[in-house]
């Protein structure tokens, strides 16, 4: 037989399972996920321990942390000093000197050699405590280090945490360090809680689907965005996880892809964050902002994704139960803490006082004639037992001092220990006051331990009360309404269109040009057979030959009305129809007559607010009808949906149709509301009923800075509620009475003037363009009455204005009428009779009457 070993054959199946299993296991739970317990990756609880063993008050070079890191951490040097920089630029456990790079710009770091870190004080009473740490081995068998740092605070809540292992991930956001505290408390207390996550860049956040972090939640964040004038925006928070650069480049991409029209973009960022984006010549500030949200990175969308090790192994948690598990640690080990010094305090005052019976008892005498070291043990243990009570010794020869534990070989030994130079200079008062200290000390461990939740709420509140200050809440929590990108996209092509060969497209230059469009835009096309198509707009898109008409088609659009006359198959009945277009399925063909073959369109007309015009048809010649002409009214024809089959006409074949007159709005009026949340303009009931609105109309506002404005109600157009006094549709005839402080003269005055302005979207000033003046009272109730009061040398006067009585009506321009010689305070405003919404409304600016907004 061979001598030869034999050799196990593996399945190379079963071998790459394993290795698999072995590796993702690996990745998981030691590099990517924090564990529950202390919400640390092993390369960050690696380093915070190698800086706890450097730790003695100064800074140390990155450098040197890296390298002692690296006797625990089996990585790379660049790896630790990422992730040590990442945990420096948290402003949590390390405190950073140098260049340690900027979050909100998205500079790295300068070399380690170059920067210093040390442990915050925040650290050093929350993560280390050797004598409640579970131990192991290095990676190499030299060093221990901790299983888990006896963390008592949520650092994975406070801090974030992003990791990628095998097969899953987890994405925690970061959350307010005092919330935190607070909802920790709450815990404690029984009480419910709700955390919501705060960014160290500000912004805006909309946390109304963050579903406590868990699998398939979303968060929407923002760049905080001002309007610095009509044609400057600036951008002073950044939505988390966005750098200015990165902003920026999202904002010229949009430009060039002609989403947004900017004519320059410069980056001021030093202490704080600024970005300027001046605008286009004509584009609304507010469009443009809602433009910025939409194409750009002012406005991101985070999927949380709340995963960490509890047991050895990956849960999918909420941030509520991370925050539990956390407390109810925190909660434990400060139990253990308390436990450990309860012992130590008791062995304290064990030794305590067998010295002190050993000196002032003078056993140590006992031992003079002693020659062993066991006949030294044995006299000071039979001394010592003259004198205590301890549980073998139940019954001393003298009522003595009891003890908790017997008396052991140790403390014997520690005795005989004690110098001659203590035992001469021993104060027995002193000692018994060391003693009483001791046991008061005692009492009050074993009271916490009793009270253990108290004593953990204490616990919160001192690191509340300690670190607190300066951590205030930096992301503004907001709800965010969807942005329709149709509706902001500037128009950046043109369309055009191929009437006779049926092509529609921005790329048809040569043809006939229809009009200014966005490449988000749908585009309706209606032929000459009857036909209806909606296309989505591309470079050339083929919708069918002999096009009638092409226009942009807006989803949901209930006003734009289609006046149309067709003939109902060859040589079939002549019908008529009112219809609207307001839903479609994109690139089906509809028929928008009976659906005969050989049916065509007579007469075609779109009227964008419901206009019904009167036509004049002629019949052919040869027909048999005895009036061969006649006139129709559209609007005696109601407005039905697009597939109705409509009217007759007539039975007569039709020789041409002709427009003889415009008809009026046959829709009712629009109803406009503002939305308080969002301040827009809504059509839809809402917080505000602004009025009924004809196309002609218009509305008015007043601003509590005293100037007034008029302005074309759009739907979604944005106005700031916070500095809106009045809003609601203008009439020429209603008289506006204001009480205001000139701070040219010091005088409060009183006016009443109508609009006498027709420009639009102009802002015109009511009261004196002094610095100081200021609006106390706004009212479009034609006969106001409101008290007023103010200090004289007399005392306190207060009086009551009837305004119509008080002034005529003057220019809007006029300064008005003095009412007192120093600024006034409005009381309570005289009640008018009810007035109906948007009719009329008083306010009273400084009062407590209230505002519309």
């Amino acid at each position: 037989m061979s001598d030869q070993p034999v050799t196990e054959r593996v399945s190379l199946d079963k071998m790459y399972e394993e290795y698999f299993l072995d590796y993702a296991s690996y990745v998981i739970l030691e590099r990517a996920v924090p564990t529950a317990d202390d919400g640390l990756k092993p390369v960050q609880r690696r380093i915070l321990y190698s800086m706890r063993k450097m730790h003695d008050g100064r800074y140390h070079k990155v450098a040197n942390v890296i390298g002692q890191t690296m006797q625990f951490h089996p990585h790379g040097d660049a790896a630790i000093g990422a992730a040590l920089v990442h945990l420096g630029q948290k402003n949590l456990l390390v405190d950073c000197q140098g260049n340690w790079g900027d979050i909100r710009t998205g500079d790295s770091a300068a070399a380690p050699r170059y920067i210093e870190a040390r442990l915050t004080p925040l650290a050093l009473d929350i993560l280390f405590n050797a004598e409640t740490t579970e131990w192991q081995l290095s990676y190499d068998g030299r060093n221990k280090e901790p299983i888990n740092l006896p963390a008592k605070f949520p650092l994975v809540l406070a801090q974030g945490v992003d990791g990628i292992a095998v097969g899953l991930s987890t994405k925690i956001m970061p959350h307010n360090f005092i919330e935190l505290i607070k909802a920790s408390i709450k815990i404690l207390q029984d009480k419910r809680v709700k955390i919501y996550p705060d960014f160290l860049t500000g912004g805006l956040a909309d946390v109304s689907d963050y579903q406590d972090g868990k699998r398939g939640g979303k968060i929407k964040v923002r760049a905080l965005i001002e309007k610095k004038d009509k044609s400057t925006l600036v951008i002073r928070e950044l939505p988390y996880g966005v750098t200015t650069t990165q902003l920026i480049d999202s904002i010229l991409k949009a430009n060039d892809k002609g989403k947004i029209k900017i004519k320059k973009v410069s980056d001021n960022t030093a202490k704080d964050i600024e970005i300027v984006v001046e605008l286009a010549s004509g584009m609304s500030p507010d469009v443009s902002i809602d433009a910025l949200y939409a194409f750009t990175n002012c406005e991101v969308s985070i999927s949380p994704n709340a995963c960490v090790i509890v047991d050895n192994k990956p849960h999918f948690l909420s941030v509520v139960d991370i925050l539990k598990h956390s407390t109810e640690q925190t909660k434990r080990l400060l139990g253990r803490e308390l436990e450990i010094r309860k012992n130590d305090l008791e062995e304290k005052w064990h030794f305590s006082s067998l010295e002190k019976i050993f000196i002032q008892e003078r056993i140590y005498r006992d031992i003079e004639e002693c020659e062993s070291w066991e006949e030294v043990l044995k006299a000071v243990t039979i001394g010592l037992h003259k004198f205590v009570k301890t549980p073998d010794n139940k019954r001393p020869k003298t009522k003595k001092l009891e003890l908790k534990r017997s008396i052991t070989e140790d403390d014997v030994t520690r005795l005989t220990e004690v110098k001659i130079k203590r035992i001469s200079k021993y104060n027995v008062f002193k000692a018994e006051e060391a003693l009483q200290k001791l046991l008061e000390e005692l009492d009050q461990v074993n009271y916490d331990l009793a009270h253990l939740t108290a004593y953990s709420i204490a616990f919160y509140e001192m690191l509340l009360s300690k670190y607190g200050k300066g951590r205030e809440r930096k992301t503004k929590l907001s709800s965010f309404e969807a942005i329709k990108a149709q509706q902001v996209v500037v128009n950046n092509t043109t369309l055009y269109v191929n009437r006779k060969e049926g092509f529609i497209g921005y790329g048809l230059k040569k043809d006939e040009e229809v009009g200014p469009c966005s490449d988000l835009d749908d585009i309706l096309v209606i032929r000459k057979d009857g036909k209806l198509v909606v296309s989505k707009i591309t470079e050339k898109n083929f919708v069918g030959k002999n096009i009638l008409h092409v226009a942009v088609w807006k989803k949901g659009d209930n006003r734009t009305t289609y006046n149309l006359i067709y003939r109902d198959g060859f040589g079939g009945k002549s019908m008529v129809k009112r219809f609207q277009v307001t839903a479609i399925t994109r690139d089906k063909e509809y028929a928008l007559t009976a659906g005969k073959e050989k049916s065509a369109v007579h007469y075609l007309s779109i009227n964008p607010n419901g206009e019904a015009e009167i036509v004049d048809v002629k019949l052919s010649p040869a027909s048999r009808a005895r009036i061969k002409e006649f006139e129709f009214d559209f609007s005696d024809l109601a407005i039905k949906g697009r597939g109705s089959k409509g009217n007759t006409l007539t039975k007569y074949a039709i020789k041409s149709v002709r427009k003889i007159s415009d008809g009026e709005s046959t829709l009712d009026a629009l109803k406009y509301y503002v939305d308080k949340t969002t301040g827009r303009i809504k059509t839809e009931e809402s917080d505000i009923y602004l009025g009924a609105f004809h196309p002609e109309d218009i509305c008015m506002a007043i601003y509590l800075d005293g100037t007034y404005e008029l302005i074309k109600p759009v739907e979604n157009r944005k106005i700031d509620i916070k500095k809106m006094a009045h809003m609601g549709k203008f009439d020429e005839k209603v008289i506006i009475s204001l009480i205001y402080f000139d701070g040219h003269k010091k005088w409060t005055m009183v006016k009443r003037f109508n609009i006498e302005t027709t420009a639009l979207d102009q802002r015109f000033s009511a009261i004196s363009d002094h610095e100081k003046s200021a609006l106390l009272f706004a009212s479009v109730n034609p006969r106001p009455s409101v008290q007023y009061s103010y200090t004289s040398k007399k005392g306190k006067i207060t009086d009551v204005v009837h305004i119509h009585d008080f002034i005529d009506v003057k220019g809007w321009k006029a300064l008005g009428n003095r009412l007192a010689d120093k600024k006034v305070k409005i009381g309570k405003i005289v009640k008018q009779k009810t007035l109906k919404p948007g009719d009329s409304v008083e306010f009273d600016l400084d009062g407590e009457q209230g505002q519309l907004f």
